[in-house]
């Protein structure tokens, strides 16, 4: 029985309906007054039917008392984040992290503490992102440092394009609502704190480790790799550095995750063997620390305190000398992730993760026996090669809909990369642990060099080999959790089958067929106007069934053209702009794209839709029509400052809409 063996199944799942509803219900006091009498009611009532086998009612007051938690918690962090006026104002703030350079200015995250106001200080809750202008001042700033900053918060919006990340909802899930722009004027004062948090020295630490590596000899491309591998820190790795690692299919090796916890823990056990026996708790426990401390310094990630919070719950039952189920640790590990921070189980990275364990803990064993090796080498190729097969089978869904890509050589690159990774982690960790000791620490760091420059060099090699991954292509939120239930009941249905029917994946596929099909249909027999939200460019597209017909002022496609069409399978028919003018009937409404609008072109043209394209499109102040369009467009191409020009008459238009400030419009045509 599920409920008896992984009871935190029982419990997590109501809690996360309940998170997931708060994305859609707002509770107000009727609802909790309503809800918690009718818990409470139910707990009493259930105390009567303790002595029967099965107690439905305490099951589902349960039930109910989970998901109305799970419904307040993340409604709560929602309402933690103050809410700012778009005016200049000075806050007291905590930077949270090393400012990130960028091309032409540098990136803080600051945690806001307090508002001066005229009257005092106001406390506020929540994180903003400054824009800094590039100066040496900021370059010694560190974690935790106080700062009375100046600035005007800006709210993060989303460019509104069809199927975009959406990146307002997952700044929110960090906390973050607004950015600023700020220059050296505007930090008033720089305080350095007596005591820093725990997070902010972890981060401190993590910083001086990349200095051990740079002075063992590491450096460039090599030690924005090592420093990714072994830490987490991707801020120093270049673009084609990280496309190499997505298109060889390994990109997991840089997300320090359950990988990197299972190999640290099982060196640092099989490196104290002499304490088995009499001191096998002693063993576990420093293990255990240790483990606990990569997972400090690498900055508490989901993905490491996942597999931590795991290891721990093991070796505890093994302490204890009880059994322990191992999906019922991941989930609890999970539901303690999720009781400290609700929005976890929107990350990516948090779903990744959790979906790959969860498979490789399920299905691993039964697959692993299909095949037996009597030589050693085949074997650990072929655990390998299950591994991959079944961590990859349980992020394939999540994979498509997230990153629009499949690698397809993702067995044979994890199985050279993964075990050449492994000792590239070990060998990062005794780097720092040997450093005083400087030629040991220097023969370690010449090791390093030589792993690094291994794994890229093959990774860039796998990269580019034909076909390494299938691009543009996706799927929507639905068929994603549809696909995710049918790989997971055929997988239990082909491995394990005991007293298991093949209905209830069959149902499953059904339902997932039924959807694709009916989003296939609707999308065919739709047509749509798209003016794509592309800072600095025009982009517009006409969509009539699948096909999509795009003028644009370049001739590649945007990145959010290509989501757009990856997840609803289109195909892109590109026009460049170079005339002035373009007149396209597409079902029933005429619309013309053109870079300037006055009276002559109204009349010649008589178009019910104009968009509006280049820096500063040329608008006449007196605009009159017989029949006026319905809808004029200005596209993302026009500077952040244009604005439509006041003395503009143009009565019978509906809308006016600014790509740039409102963002993407869409319309059924």
């Amino acid at each position: 029985m599920l409920h008896k063996e992984i009871p935190f199944l029982r419990i997590g799942l109501p809690l996360c309906v309940g998170i997931i509803s708060g994305l859609y219900i707002k509770p107000d006091t009727i609802y909790l007054v309503v809800t918690f009498i009718i818990v409470i009611a139910g707990f009493f009532t259930s105390l009567f039917y303790n002595k029967y086998q099965t107690n439905l009612i305490f099951g589902y007051s349960l039930t109910i008392a989970l998901f109305t938690c799970g419904l307040l918690l993340y409604t709560d962090e929602k309402n933690c984040i103050t809410i700012l006026k778009p005016e200049q104002a000075s806050f007291y703030s905590t930077l949270s992290d090393y400012p990130e350079e960028k091309e032409n200015s540098f990136s803080l995250t600051v945690k806001l503490n307090r508002k001066i106001t005229r009257d005092g200080t106001e406390a506020v809750e929540g994180s903003m992102i400054l824009y800094h202008k590039k100066d040496s001042m900021v370059t010694s700033l560190l974690p935790g440092d106080l700062l009375i900053i100046k600035c005007t918060p800006v709210e993060i919006v989303n460019r509104g394009n069809p199927y975009e990340f959406d990146y307002k909802f997952f700044m929110e899930n960090q906390g973050i609502r607004y950015y600023a722009f700020t220059s050296s004027r505007d930090i008033t004062s720089h305080i350095v704190p007596d005591h820093r948090k725990l997070i902010h020295r972890a981060l401190i630490i993590r910083e001086k480790i990349i200095w051990m590596y740079k002075e063992r000899g590491i450096t460039g491309e090599r030690l924005a790799l090592v420093a990714a591998i072994t830490l987490g820190q991707k801020n120093m790795l270049d673009p084609e550095q990280k496309q190499n690692f997505i298109k060889a299919g390994v990109m997991h090796i840089m997300a320090v995750s359950g990988l990197h916890a299972v190999i640290l823990s099982l060196f640092v056990f099989n490196l104290l063997f002499f304490m088995k026996r009499r001191f096998n708790i002693l063993r576990i426990l420093i293990t255990i620390l240790i483990l606990w401390s990569f997972a400090f310094v690498t900055g508490l990630t989901p993905s490491v305190l996942r597999a931590t919070l795991m290891f721990s719950f093991l070796q505890a039952g093994n302490l204890m000398k009880r059994r322990v189920n191992g999906i019922n640790s991941v989930l609890a590990s999970a539901f303690i992730l999720i009781l400290i921070k609700p929005s976890v189980i929107f990350d990516a990275g948090f779903l990744l993760s959790y979906s790959a364990v969860i498979y490789i803990i399920s299905f691993y064993q039964d697959f692993y026996l299909k095949l037996q090796f009597k030589n050693r080498l085949p074997d650990k190729i072929w655990q390998s090669a299950v591994v991959t097969i079944v961590a990859q089978a349980g992020t394939l869904p999540l994979t498509i809909m997230l990153f629009n890509r499949f690698p397809t050589y993702f067995i044979l690159t994890n199985i050279i990369i993964v075990p050449l990774s492994s000792l590239l982690i070990v060998t990062g960790c005794l780097v720092p642990l040997t450093f005083p000791i400087r030629f040991l620490s220097q023969f370690i760091g010449s090791i390093l060099n030589f792993l690094t420059g291994l794994t890229e060099l093959l990774t860039a090699k796998a990269s580019s080999l034909p076909w390494s991954t299938i691009d543009n292509i996706g799927m929507s939120t639905v068929e994603c959790i549809l696909l995710t239930g049918t790989i997971f009941l055929f997988s239990y249905f082909l491995l394990k089958k005991q007293s298991f029917s093949i209905c209830y994946p069959l149902a499953v596929l059904l339902l997932f067929v039924i959807a694709s099909t009916v989003m296939e249909i609707k999308t065919r027999t739709t047509y749509e106007l798209i003016v794509y939200n592309t800072p600095g460019s025009s982009t517009i597209g006409i969509r009539t069934g699948k096909m999509l017909n795009l003028y644009a002022d370049t001739s590649l496609a945007a990145p959010e053209v290509k989501r757009h069409c990856a997840t609803l399978g289109l195909k892109i028919k590109t026009n460049t702009l170079k005339n002035k003018f373009y007149c396209i009937r597409a079902g029933e409404k005429k619309i013309l794209i053109c870079n300037s609008l006055n009276n002559n072109i109204l009349q010649n043209f008589i178009p019910d839709i104009v968009i509006l394209t280049g820096l500063r499109p040329e608008i006449e102040n007196h605009l009159s029509s017989r029949q006026p369009p319905e809808t004029l467009i200005i596209s993302s191409a026009a500077v952040s400052g244009f604005c439509i020009p006041q003395q503009m008459n143009f009565a019978g238009t509906d809308t006016v809409h600014l790509v740039r400030k409102s963002g993407a419009f869409i319309k059924k045509i």
